[in-house]
């Protein structure tokens, strides 16, 4: 039961995922669906990617979705918008590329555009900002950076030195990493930086132990993630913090049975979703997250066909698989892809970061 007294699901609810994913097609012009305007090309992303995990991309409209992809495109600058007649920005180009990959479509986009584009975020000392009008530079901003151009195919355009060089300024002493150099570690920013260090085939970080201490030591006794000290659980923390355990190797050192608990009890046992903990509203960010999260732990009912999720691309491994079949894309140390799943469900972790 939650803390309030009511019974929470403890199964996955996979036919009600399904039937909220698609429910949120007749939402476009609700109050919820407007606040998220900035950035509902990455809810396009977060749906169709969970519906790949759930086994039922096919009840979406290809074209509908692509169409609506292609609709944020900002020709003149070379990237994608959160939303129609948005400016540009690196968070959103990824989102739309990720969904271009899902549905085999990248030959839709300038894709020299596009590499251009993102090539031209990189700063001299080797960060990223996320778009040409601001001058913030974040390590999520590495990540999708260096993970479009992954799928892209134009690595080539950057300056890989560099933007590792950049990434290891940011470690701290505890071994996580922040958005900057000197900045508080962050579950959200371990990510980054560990998936942007495997695609840059970069060693496993020195500090590699204890940052799994560091990660593992996010985990509350009610069984959620929080992404930092002191702070409440959530549910997209179980996927900022279990695939970076995945790509080191030590998914096990959290409890993952309890894990699962929590997620499968934030879903909605009436309309479906999953919501950021027991209790809230469900939305598409967090069922997206909650569900990679319960297919990195080997929860029965996702993957499939799909081959479950990729910890480094955050995208179904087919979809990994069938890109870098057409691409012939190298990524690691070995040049390999990361490989598949295998004995009792927990990801093993990227070729560049095994020890």
């Amino acid at each position: 039961m939650g803390e309030g007294g009511e019974v929470v699901p403890t199964t996955l609810l996979r036919d009600k995922h399904i039937s909220y994913i698609l429910s949120l097609q007749d939402k476009q012009d609700s109050p919820e669906m407007l606040f998220a305007d900035h950035r509902r090309l990455s809810g396009v992303y977060w749906a169709v990617s969970a519906l790949e995990l759930l086994g039922a991309r096919d009840r979406l409209d290809k074209e509908t979705i692509l169409g609506y992809v292609m609709s944020c495109y900002r020709e003149q600058e070379g990237g994608f918008g959160g939303h129609v007649d948005q400016d540009a920005h690196i968070l959103y180009t990824l989102s739309a590329l990720q969904v271009l990959v899902v549905y085999d479509a990248l030959d839709r986009v300038d894709i020299d555009a596009v590499s251009r584009f993102v090539s031209s975020l990189q700063q001299p000392n080797g960060a990223f900002i996320g778009s040409p009008t601001s001058p913030e530079v974040d390590t999520r901003f590495s990540y999708c950076a260096l993970l479009s151009a992954t799928l892209l195919n134009t690595r080539s355009m950057l300056d890989l030195p560099a933007a590792s060089a950049f990434l290891a300024s940011c470690t701290n002493f505890d071994g996580g990493y922040g958005c900057i150099p000197a900045a508080e570690s962050h579950a959200g920013q371990i990510f980054c930086v560990l998936a942007a260090l495997s695609l840059l085939g970069t060693p496993v970080p020195p500090a590699a132990a204890s940052l799994g201490e560091w990660l593992a030591s996010r985990q509350l006794p009610c069984g959620g993630l929080n992404g930092r000290p002191d702070k409440k659980e959530d549910v997209c923390y179980s996927w900022w913090v279990v695939a970076s355990l995945s790509m080191l190797g030590r998914v096990r050192w959290i409890d993952g049975a309890a894990l699962e608990r929590f997620v499968l009890g934030c879903q909605d046992p009436d309309d479906g979703g999953i919501a950021d903990r027991v209790g809230d509203l469900p939305d598409v960010f967090h069922t997206f997250f909650g569900l990679a999260a319960l297919d990195l732990l080997g929860v029965p009912g996702l993957g499939g066909i799909s081959g479950g999720v990729d910890p480094v691309f955050a995208l179904p491994r087919n979809v990994v698989g069938r890109l870098a079949a057409a691409q012939k894309l190298g990524w690691g140390a070995d040049g390999a892809p990361p490989p598949p799943l295998r004995g009792g469900g927990h990801a093993e972790p990227s070729p560049a970061l095994q020890q």
